[in-house]
């Protein structure tokens, strides 16, 4: 049979070097190319068209979640595993709602990533066991979720980045949409929040797992 066809994406190059020389020793699959920033992703796909892109969510640029949601819309064939370290419902929960087919954490067996590149190219969802329960439905909300409802995407997105102190102008950058879109999507958060400076949204975004807590 031919090998599926498979793009690892991560900003780590020893942590690709590793997930990489797993997959080749692996018969029924394929490594075809490597990309560390979500939109060279996007250029690989569009040039490969593999039948699945291995994707790490916290990428300089473009964002893993940002670069699944696009690669979904333009090439709905390929599917999304993601590959990350959080286990916080939250990223679960956005993953799966940009696209993602399947989400495996960094701590899995490499017994546990070939079941998990079966499952999701056969068709079905994968999620780790820690996290088995989370869905798009389901999934755990914020853990201080007001009662006007959760964040947009976008809206946790931009507060993520925020929180590690990227001025509006390099988020507008990193999103590739415009500075005034990132402080209408600023203030909306804020007032849904009830969180009107830039420490009380770090602390938020801590206390809610977007970020590690040694940022």
């Amino acid at each position: 049979m031919t090998p599926a066809r498979i793009v690892l994406a991560d900003d780590h190059t020893l942590v690709r070097a590793g997930v990489c020389k797993l997959i080749e020793s692996m018969p029924a699959f394929q490594v075809v190319g490597q990309a560390d920033n979500g939109r060279q992703v996007l250029e690989l796909a569009e040039q490969l068209q593999p039948d699945l892109v291995l994707m790490d969510l916290s990428m300089p640029g473009l964002t893993g979640l940002e670069a699944t949601t696009r690669l979904r819309k333009a090439w709905p064939r390929i599917r999304v595993l993601i590959l990350s370290m959080h286990q916080s419902g939250e990223y679960v929960r956005q993953a799966l709602r940009n696209g993602a087919v399947g989400y495996l954490l960094k701590d899995a067996a490499p017994q546990e990533l070939e079941q998990a590149l079966h499952t999701v190219l056969r068709g079905a969802t994968y999620l780790s066991p820690a996290i088995a329960n989370f869905s798009p439905a389901t999934a755990t909300p914020l853990q201080a979720s007001p009662p006007t409802g959760q964040l947009t995407p976008r809206q946790t997105e931009v507060l993520r980045l925020v929180a590690q102190g990227l001025s509006s102008k390099d988020i507008a950058r990193a999103l590739d949409v415009s500075t005034k879109t990132v402080d209408t999507h600023r203030t909306s958060l804020m007032n849904q929040l009830d969180i009107h400076e830039v420490t009380g949204l770090v602390r938020y975004a801590i206390r809610t797992g977007l970020i590690p807590s040694g940022l």
